[in-house]
């Protein structure tokens, strides 16, 4: 007898403990990862992105995990050298291969994106852009992930993918689901439009109630957790801050004339270059460029010296010429007979409209700048000897911290005239690098919507359903009780018992 209750003991303990360990441990993390690169115009970036397999209303839950930038130049910047253009994402790509767990390697999709740099190149020189292209392919097929692509994005395409993730980050996509990260940004409308501006292009999208079908090339569909979108979108291709540059001094080429010049060079006072400034640059390779090849002339130099002057007020006014407002031939128009819906709600700017304000200290506050104090630093910056800029930030390249006073008054200029923001929208206008841990930018939109595109699986669930579990867990309790309880009467008699027994 001591041995079958010992027996039943044991298994009753052995039963519960088991399916409480069983049912309680936890469960396996099914994970995804997808790797977008973005390759813009002036630098390559790699990002790592994960989601669990299991979808909300059919998309992916992404966030961002790892980044790389790539040394050297962006890809079109190889169109001399195009072999070398795929090797140089190498580094990254061994990056990418530590962060994610080497037994999903092959089925971890990785795309590339590249943006205006190759979008000008292929309008330069199509046989060099497919020979980069060809070369980023060669590199990316050899790494171990499952290669999906590599081309060249539309500038409708990548203001929607920056729209879309300014707009995921920040949680509007959910209506019970995501909390928002930045309370600062709140929208009076559902959703929140989208500032990019890189090197070579610069996009706005928005949803506008007062959309029109005046212009559809403009308009986009999404359609995101459940929900249909449609969007307003353009993309200006040599209006990112370096092709606006470029263009700037190409109109300012055409009035050489007015200065001191000799065969071998000439020089030019530039308002938008702190005084104290020189740059010299190569008619020759200056007129390459798409963005400033019609304004081609033949000139009697070879060189031209940039002085710099440091006047705020004249760099906006030679800014400005570079926006056409003259002929609009819809309801409204931003510049250059583009259809543009009347502003709506809060916008994100990020990318370069990011950087250039961050290094101007016009994003720290909590609350967005007036339109006037953004203005008045700008022009005290530009009003600062070369010199003494210099002195003060000698971490930051030349080239880069000579071009922060155009940059500033470019920005100003493309909101302002280009856009048409006042003074009293202004604040709806938010700077964004980060929201959360993830950057804003086009390319977690871009592996968010491609989660579409995969299969959602069955979630990892516990062996049992709740019901049996508890089930399960009161008949093995049961037991054991049953089992404690005939031992005690076993061996402990009650009195009542023992007085019959006499």
């Amino acid at each position: 007898i001591l041995l079958i209750l010992g027996f039943l003991s044991t298994l009753a303990v052995i039963a519960l403990i088991a399916v409480a360990v069983t049912q309680n441990k936890p469960l396996p993390k099914n994970i995804k990862y997808g790797i977008v690169l973005d390759a813009g115009s002036s630098h390559t970036n790699l990002y790592v992105y994960e989601w669990p397999a299991e979808k909300e209303n059919d998309t992916g839950v992404v966030k961002q995990v790892e980044v790389c930038k790539v040394e050297g130049p962006g890809i079109s910047g190889y169109s001399h050298a195009t072999e070398k253009a795929g090797p140089s994402l190498a580094q990254c790509l061994q990056q990418a291969k530590e962060v994610i767990p080497s037994m999903q390697h092959k089925e971890t999709p990785v795309y590339l994106g590249a943006t205006a740099g190759m979008r000008l190149l292929r309008l330069e020189n199509e046989s060099a852009a497919d020979k980069v292209l060809s070369s980023v392919e060669k590199t990316l097929r050899l790494a171990p992930f499952s290669f999906q692509g590599a081309r060249i994005i539309t500038g409708q395409e990548e203001g929607a993918y920056g729209w879309i993730t300014i707009n995921y980050l920040l949680g509007n996509f959910k209506q019970s689901g995501l909390k928002k990260l930045l309370h600062s940004l709140k929208s009076i409308s559902e959703t929140s439009g989208a500032l990019d501006l890189g090197g070579a292009s610069t996009q706005i999208t928005f949803v506008s109630k007062e959309l029109s079908s005046e212009s559809p090339e403009n308009q986009l569909y999404f359609r995101l957790y459940g929900k249909d979108y449609q969007v307003y979108t353009h993309s200006f291709l040599c209006y990112g801050k370096d092709q606006a540059l470029q263009q700037k001094l190409a109109r300012d080429l055409q009035a050489i004339d007015f200065y001191f010049q000799t065969v071998e060079s000439s020089s030019l006072l530039d308002p938008c270059f702190h005084q104290g400034y020189q740059r010299t640059i190569n008619i020759s390779d200056f007129f390459k460029n798409p963005c400033t090849s019609d304004k081609k002339k033949q000139l009697p130099f070879s060189q031209l010296v940039i002085e710099g002057e440091g006047n705020y007020q004249k760099c906006r006014e030679n800014i400005q010429k570079l926006f056409n407002k003259t002929n609009c031939p819809y309801s409204s128009c931003s510049f250059n007979g583009i259809y543009l819906p009347p502003l709506q709600g809060d916008f994100g700017a990020f990318s370069a409209f990011y950087f250039v304000m961050n290094f101007l200290n016009l994003t720290s506050e909590r609350s967005p700048l007036s339109l006037n104090k953004v203005t008045s630093t700008i022009e005290s910056f530009c009003a600062r000897p070369w010199q003494e800029v210099k002195t003060e930030h000698r971490h930051i390249k030349e080239k880069y911290l000579s071009e922060y006073c155009f940059s500033g008054a470019y920005i100003l200029s493309l909101l302002e005239n280009g856009y048409e923001f006042t003074e009293e929208n202004w604040q709806s206008i938010h700077f964004l690098g980060k929201i959360g841990s993830s950057d804003a930018g086009w390319t977690l939109g871009y592996m968010l919507n491609l989660t579409n595109m995969i299969p959602a699986e069955e979630p990892a669930v516990p062996p049992l359903s709740y019901g049996s579990y508890v089930a399960l867990m009161v008949l093995c309790s049961l037991v054991l009780v049953s089992v404690l309880l005939f031992a005690w009467l076993l061996f402990h008699k009650p009195k009542c018992l023992q007085k019959g027994i006499v």
